[in-house]
């Protein structure tokens, strides 16, 4: 059975970037399989797309081109915070992500860039947007 929309399956998977030395950023290799449903989400789209059409037993490697599994890193995302916008008890400091409120409740993380008089510099793009990415996949089962 080929894996489509709405399949549900059962594989190990690795996230890496894709320029050398491919640092790995997750991987369930050498631990418990994940087991997921093609199209609800929770894998990026352009990752689900690539599994699309395997089979149990199949074993693949994709390089997804930057800005294509996560999308583009944006310069607009980068945003000045005042120091006042954060509580007193969190002590700020540069690398650091704070999760932030948006305007209708949802929850953004942030990266703290760098820290000058009164304000802070936090990226709030995906960690891996604009990077290109290495998708290794095994397949277990196709359901």
């Amino acid at each position: 059975m080929k894996a489509q929309s709405s399949s549900h399956l059962t594989l190990h998977y690795r996230i890496a970037l894709g320029e050398p030395p491919h640092a790995e950023v997750l991987s369930t290799f050498g631990g418990h399989p994940a087991t997921l449903v093609l199209g609800s989400g929770e894998l990026a789209p352009a990752l689900e797309s690539c599994l699309v059409g395997l089979e149990t037993g199949d074993s693949r490697a994709f390089l997804l081109q930057p800005g294509q599994a996560f999308g583009a890193y944006r310069d607009e995302l980068l945003k000045r915070v005042p120091s006042g916008a954060f509580p007193d008890t969190l002590h700020v400091e540069a690398g650091q992500v704070i999760e932030f409120a948006g305007a209708d409740g949802t929850r953004l993380p942030g990266l703290v860039k760098e820290l000058a008089a009164g304000e802070a510099l936090v990226d709030f793009n995906h960690p891996l947007a604009g990077r290109p990415i290495r998708f290794e996949v095994e397949v277990i089962a196709v359901l």
